[in-house]
């Protein structure tokens, strides 16, 4: 059974929020490689949140990416700053799970979870009162 494009937008911030949940719990037990990646889906699954209101997906994070980046970040929906954030944290995931010898620092790690907290919160004030 399908439901509606508010009720998938909902249904990928709550999958975005445990991923922070994770990612917190990731940091504090010192995991932080796992930390980075959970952050990285946060941000990732806010995005897919809120591209579904365009009734766009990709099996790419790359196309998830650049429509969210050209339909609310180019547009001014969402500050630009939060690109630098997509890119950091894409970057950052990339080294963590496929660069066998890059070694996370604790700062990195904190920095990329305090940044997907921001990025979620952002995405789901605007689910919540942005797109009446």
């Amino acid at each position: 059974m399908e439901g509606s494009i508010k009720e998938l937008a909902s249904v990928r911030l709550d999958r975005a929020k445990e991923m922070l949940v994770s990612a917190e719990e990731n940091f504090k037990n010192d995991d932080l490689r796992t930390s980075l990646n959970r952050s990285y889906y946060a941000i990732f699954h806010a995005m897919r949140a809120m591209n579904c209101l365009d009734d766009f997906d990709s099996s790419k994070h790359s196309g998830v990416i650049a429509h969210f980046n050209q339909t609310y970040i180019k547009t001014g929906v969402i500050d630009t700053h939060f690109s630098q954030i997509i890119k950091g944290a894409s970057f950052l995931r990339e080294k963590s799970d496929y660069d066998d010898f890059y070694i996370v620092n604790r700062k990195e790690a904190e920095q990329q979870l305090i940044d997907a907290k921001e990025f979620v919160a952002v995405v789901g004030a605007y689910l919540v009162n942005g797109n009446n």
